[in-house]
C-alpha cells in the first residue's frame, strides 16, 4: 500500500495505476461503515485493479470552527485499516496542499443543498463538492463509493457528476449500524456514555415512522409525527429537523406517493448526528 501527501504525487501514481480505479472519500477516523465501503471498492475493482482512499479533514465544508476542532484524528489506525481492507494507494493531504491561499472557485449546487442538513450548515456542500470534484480530477477515477447515511450528500454528489459531465460512476453502500441501530459515524466516539445509550432512540423513531407508512398512513405530517413523539421524549436530544422529502428531488412532500425520505438530524451536546430512513409506498 502506498500513501501520498502530494496532489502531484497522486495524481501520477493514480493515474499510472492498474485500472480500473475506484475511488473512497473519506475524512478520516475510519469506523465499520468506512472499512465497508473500501471493501465494496475492492470488490468493484477486481483483483487486477486499484482501490485508492483519500484521508482528508477538509476544512471548508465546515460550518462551525469547533466541529473541525474537534473532528477525530487517527491516522496511524486508518491507515492499518486501509491496508486491511484492501486499499492500495491512501492520499492523505494537507489543507494547505489542496487549496490555494488566495483560491477563488467553489462549485455549488443550488437545488439540492439548500435545506435539511444544508439550511442549517451554511456552506458545508459547496465545501463538499469542492472537494470531491477535486479528488475525482486528481485521481480519474471511474467509480467512487459513498454511503448512504449521508443521503443528502449522496444525491447532491450524483447532482454534480450528472450536470458537469464527470465520467465517474457512483456507487452508493447502504448504512452501516451498531449492534442497537445506531448508524455508525466518526462523532459517535464524542457522544457522552448517557448520550451514546439514548442514540439508538433515532432509529427507533424513524422506524415507528416506517412502520405506520406500512399500515396504511400515506400523509407525510402523521407519519413524521410518530417519530417525533419519540425523538421529543428524550432528555438529551436537540433536534435540528426532521423532515420527509422527495428521495430524489429532497423537496418536501405532503403526501407519500413516490419514494420518499424522513430525514432527521439533531444534537447531543455538541455532536450532531443524522440518520433517514425510506418511505416506499
Amino acid at each position: 500500500m502506498h500513501v501520498i501527501a502530494s496532489p502531484a504525487e497522486f495524481r501520477h501514481a493514480a493515474r499510472t495505476a492498474p485500472q480500473p480505479l475506484v475511488l473512497v472519500p473519506t475524512m478520516g477516523a475510519l469506523h465499520d461503515g468506512h472499512r465497508a465501503l473500501v471493501r465494496r471498492a475492492r470488490e468493484l475493482a477486481g483483483p487486477g485493479g486499484t482501490v485508492a482512499v483519500s484521508i482528508f479533514v477538509n476544512p471548508i465544508q465546515f460550518d462551525r470552527p469547533g466541529d473541525l476542532a474537534a473532528y477525530p484524528q487517527t491516522l496511524e489506525a486508518d491507515l492499518a485499516a486501509c491496508e486491511a481492507d484492501g486499499a492500495d494507494l491512501v492520499f492523505t493531504p494537507e489543507p494547505a496542499a489542496m487549496y490555494f491561499p488566495d483560491r477563488s472557485v467553489t462549485v455549488t449546487e443550488s437545488s439540492l443543498s439548500g435545506h435539511l442538513c444544508g439550511a442549517a450548515r451554511p456552506g458545508h456542500f459547496d465545501g463538499v463538492c469542492t472537494v470531491v470534484l477535486k479528488l475525482f480530477l486528481l485521481s480519474g477515477a471511474s467509480a467512487a463509493v459513498f454511503g448512504e447515511k449521508d443521503f443528502q450528500q449522496l444525491a447532491v454528489i450524483r447532482r454534480m457528476v450528472r450536470d458537469l459531465d464527470v465520467p465517474v460512476e457512483i456507487v452508493p453502500h447502504p448504512t452501516v449500524r451498531e449492534a442497537d441501530g445506531l448508524a455508525m459515524s466518526s462523532r459517535n466516539v464524542r457522544l457522552s456514555p448517557e448520550h451514546r445509550a439514548d442514540a439508538p432512540r433515532i432509529r427507533r423513531a424513524l422506524l415507528a415512522a416506517r412502520d405506520l407508512l406500512k399500515s396504511g398512513e400515506r400523509s407525510a405530517e402523521t407519519i413524521a409525527d410518530a417519530a417525533r413523539g419519540l425523538l421529543e421524549a428524550s432528555p438529551f436530544l436537540k433536534p435540528d429537523y426532521l423532515a420527509t422529502v422527495d428521495e430524489e428531488t429532497l423537496q418536501p412532500v405532503a403526501t407519500i406517493e413516490r419514494p420518499a425520505v424522513l430525514a432527521f438530524a439533531g444534537f447531543y451536546g455538541e455532536v450532531r448526528l443524522i440518520d433517514h430512513v425510506r418511505l416506499l409506498p
